[in-house]
């Protein structure tokens, strides 16, 4: 029999969406634990996403019998990487959730910022009636580095909305919804062009500080870099710099290399960027556990389990 270890910030409502589809599957919380530690000896699978703190990566080491870890998140660089999962464990992420969130995070905030709304907001606490042309996103140019799931439902509503797409990948491919693909070796040609840059490839040591000063200076001074992808992908010291200096124009950031941000942060204080705590992709209980129910049935029945993780590839 398979016992279930739910390791979230919000654990009861996995465990209440798990039960209504799987009843006769054991579930623990981090707090049973607590009151019992042996009962990680007997745990085979955990659900394992954004916990209160620092991932507790002890417990892959502890739980013996641990053989499949179905992540809650997209990105799953922190157990991709971390020593106490054995090769024998299975790993899975989650699909098909949170493109639509990310989509929307990212053209709304684009469209904030064509549309110039914080200086409506501005306008209407001095009172002050003063007409001026906002902005329209039909002839932009976005460019989207990572075309993965994520990366092409961005596409597709950006596309809808009259932008030109452009995208950036380490292999050809068909996509639909992008005008241009670029592969990874033509970056310095991708982005001179873009007006609007969103990252959304994944964390491994390909992508580690990926954009750099060289990178960010070959960018348009009017240009907006929007990250939703991970922190380190970037080189934030030489971000700081660009967004201090006026290299781009500024950034929407939704991720950092440390988080939470320290209040200390430059980040916090610059006029030109937009901070907003890792909310891009909602952490939903229910489409979360619809995906590890679906998995779990393949995995009781021995069937290929969704979205397996490549760890060469770190995703």
């Amino acid at each position: 029999m398979d016992r279930l270890l739910i390791i979230e910030q919000n654990p009861e409502s996995f465990r209440r969406a798990i039960q209504k589809e799987i009843p006769d599957l054991e579930i623990f919380l981090l707090e049973d634990l607590e009151k019992n530690p042996d009962l990680l000896t007997t745990v085979t699978i955990f659900l394992a996403g954004k916990p209160a703190g620092r991932f507790p990566e002890d417990l892959l080491e502890r739980a013996q019998r641990l053989r499949w870890v179905q992540s809650s998140l997209a990105g799953v660089d922190h157990l991709v990487t971390s020593p106490f999962l054995r090769d024998d464990v299975l790993l899975t992420r989650v699909g098909g959730v949170f493109g639509k969130f990310m989509a929307e995070y990212v053209l709304g905030y684009i469209l904030y910022l064509v549309l110039q709304i914080a200086r409506v907001v501005d306008n209407q606490k001095k009172a002050r009636w003063e007409p001026f042309m906002p902005g329209t996103l039909e002839g932009k140019t976005l460019g989207i580095l990572g075309l993965g799931e994520i990366g092409s439902e961005i596409a597709r509503k950006a596309k809808a909305l009259g932008m030109r797409v452009l995208g950036l990948k380490r292999t050809q491919g068909r996509f639909p919804y992008v005008d241009q693909l670029f592969l990874e070796t033509e970056l310095p040609n991708f982005l001179p062009q873009v007006d609007f840059l969103v990252l959304t490839v994944p964390l491994t040591p390909n992508t580690r500080g990926l954009l750099g000063a060289p990178e960010l200076r070959l960018m348009k001074r009017e240009a907006y870099l929007i990250n939703i992808s991970r922190g380190a992908v970037v080189q934030e010291e030489d971000l700081l710099r660009a967004l201090e200096e006026k290299w781009i124009a500024g950034a929407i950031l939704d991720v950092f290399a440390q988080e939470p941000l320290p209040k200390e942060s430059r980040f916090w204080h610059l006029d030109n960027v937009l901070v907003t705590p890792h909310i891009s992709g909602p952490d939903d209980p229910a489409p979360v556990s619809r995906v590890f129910c679906d998995n779990y049935r393949r995995f009781l029945s021995g069937g290929p389990l969704r979205y397996v993780v490549d760890r060469r590839r770190g995703y």
